[in-house]
């Protein structure tokens, strides 16, 4: 029972499915970020209380017992059941769990023991969540780069064989014409800020209303 990572044929490391991993984020993304826009505008900080507690709860059974039996990752591997497994290496993994239980812990002691709150709570709050966007967004763990930075070599089976050093195919590069296209694009939201800054700060009414009008 107490184990981490799995063992594949095919593979010389234990293993994790990055797929449940992805979803799993995006499950705690998604309350940590009602959580705190609870906070941000009506300063209701039960939720978070709630989240912090269940999240230190979560990463402690992953890094101490085994990632199959974390009620998040659980879950996200009923959602992802009929997708095809992608396997990645157990060990950074569980240094980038490591890294979530150590500032979910702060939290707990911080905001749960001590029930006070402070930029030091914000701040790591900021960081998980910073974390867990891109490992949904872009499928990157940035704390296995950073176990990866202190383990060249060693590191196997990253997302997207990122470990591998190789060219990028045609398909990944971006052209001269794409960093236009984004430049286009900013100098377009520059010029919404600066003319109709005032109209689009107006509140929506109702469309009835704007219909009669």
């Amino acid at each position: 029972m107490k184990q981490f990572g799995e063992s594949v044929e095919g593979y010389n490391i234990p293993v994790l499915n990055e797929r449940e991993i992805r979803g799993s984020a995006g499950i705690l993304f998604l309350f940590m970020l009602i959580s705190f826009m609870l906070i941000m505008f009506e300063a209701n900080f039960l939720l978070i209380k709630y989240f912090i507690t269940v999240f230190m709860l979560d990463m402690a059974i992953r890094v101490f017992i085994n990632p199959k039996y974390s009620p998040s990752l659980i879950i996200s591997r009923f959602m992802v059941r009929n997708q095809n497994p992608q396997y990645v290496g157990a060990a950074q993994k569980k240094f980038a769990w490591m890294i979530g239980l150590t500032l979910s812990t702060g939290m707990f002691i911080h905001m749960i023991i001590f029930n006070a709150y402070g930029p030091v709570n914000g701040i790591s709050c900021l960081i998980c969540m910073v974390l867990m966007f891109f490992e949904v967004a872009f499928g990157i763990c940035i704390g296995c780069k950073v176990y990866g930075l202190f383990n060249k070599g060693v590191v196997q089976y990253c997302t997207g064989e990122v470990c591998e050093l190789k060219d990028r195919q045609e398909i990944q590069k971006i052209t001269t014409t794409q960093v236009l296209v984004l430049l286009v694009f900013g100098l377009l939201f520059v010029f919404m800020i600066y003319f109709l800054n005032d109209y689009l700060s107006k509140s929506p009414q109702d469309l009835i209303d704007v219909l009669k009008g």
